[in-house]
């Protein structure tokens, strides 16, 4: 490699560790009101624990969990497989390393998903979390631990770590997400919808431009959608939400700015188009996030798309699952996966 490669490539490595170091501070001074001097005294003072854990995936869906042996804190506890990054150590050489000697089995594709941070008694633990959806191997206890696969959203083994908690709980979200059209007959698009629900869509984001529209919508469609064990979400209106029995609201990226708390309601996500509105979301407590543009589209033809690799920039690291939104059909859900997108949320390509 020739000297200006090699500095080339230290100042793209460079420009990286400040484009998160900056990402995490704005998170935390959001997240706690303090100033930037004091996040930063703080960040230095505390503990931090670097860990990787995959969640094995197999065909039929079910998931490994495996519990505490004695010898460790929180014995009896489950948990995803995994432990501690080394220094110098990647996420994901870490997470290979610890796989093979937990389980002895050799990863061979395993996509990142979410960084989780959690305040335990004696450090913060900053969980880098993977979907390992290959290996070579059988999964067997190679350190004392009992093993266990279950159905994601039927888990009986307990207690679990709460970190794994939240991450059980983030990985339980549907993969597609369908959102309403704006304008249109509520009839027709009702019937659509019965369509997308009876073909496995199970979580939609209903939006109107007139409340009272939205509010016929959502009293049709809720019932619907939960015979079919699916999820709603209420576009914006808080209040609408929490009385139409809907599962959720979907908070505009205005809204991420007047809200001082998180509304009372199951689940809470937003929209969000750069790293200040994803870190609003992060200091409400978002259960998720859409972020957009990804591609160009139709219904926006003059905003510029972010692109996949400014999307895998913005989601690596987030505590929560990040949607692709923009110019998204069904084909893409593996693309976006591959980088970093828990799913995708489209518009016209969703219904029927």
């Amino acid at each position: 490699m020739t000297a200006l490669a090699t500095a080339s490539t230290s100042l793209v490595r460079q420009q990286r560790h400040h484009f998160y170091r900056h990402r995490d501070v704005l998170l935390l001074m959001l997240k706690t009101s303090m100033s930037y001097t004091t996040v930063m005294s703080h960040s230095q003072s505390q503990p931090v624990v670097a860990v990787a854990a995959g969640i094995l995936q197999l065909d039929d869906g079910q998931i490994l969990l495996a519990s505490r042996p004695a010898d460790k804190p929180w014995p009896g506890y489950w948990e995803f497989p995994g432990g501690k990054i080394e220094p110098g150590e990647s996420a994901a050489a870490a997470l290979s390393r610890e796989l093979h000697e937990e389980l002895g089995i050799q990863v061979t594709r395993a996509r990142p998903w979410i960084t989780l941070r959690h305040q335990y008694q004696t450090a913060c633990i900053h969980l880098h979390c993977f979907v390992v959806e290959g290996w070579e191997g059988t999964p067997i206890p190679r350190e004392g631990q009992t093993l266990r696969w279950q159905i994601p959203h039927e888990v009986q083994v307990e207690p679990l770590l709460p970190a794994n908690r939240r991450l059980l709980d983030a990985f339980n979200l549907p993969a597609m997400m369908g959102i309403s059209p704006a304008t249109g007959d509520i009839a027709t698009f009702v019937q659509r919808a019965g369509q997308a629900l009876a073909g496995g869509l199970r979580l939609i984001q209903l939006r109107r431009d007139h409340p009272h529209d939205l509010t016929s919508l959502a009293t049709q469609l809720t019932p619907l959608a939960h015979q079919h064990g699916a999820r709603i979400l209420i576009n914006s209106d808080i209040e609408l939400a929490q009385s139409c029995g809907a599962d959720g609201v979907h908070l505009k990226a205005s809204q991420l700015r007047e809200l001082a708390t998180r509304p009372d309601i199951g689940l809470v996500g937003a929209s969000c188009h750069n790293a200040e509105e994803l870190a609003l979301a992060d200091r409400l407590g978002c259960d998720y996030v859409l972020l957009s543009p990804v591609l160009a589209t139709r219904s926006h033809p003059d905003r510029q798309p972010l692109g996949w690799d400014a999307f895998t920039r913005l989601a690596n690291g987030l505590p929560m699952p990040v949607y692709a939104l923009g110019g998204m059909q069904p084909s893409l859900l593996a693309t976006a996966r591959q980088h970093g997108a828990h799913g995708i949320a489209m518009l016209g390509a969703a219904w029927p």
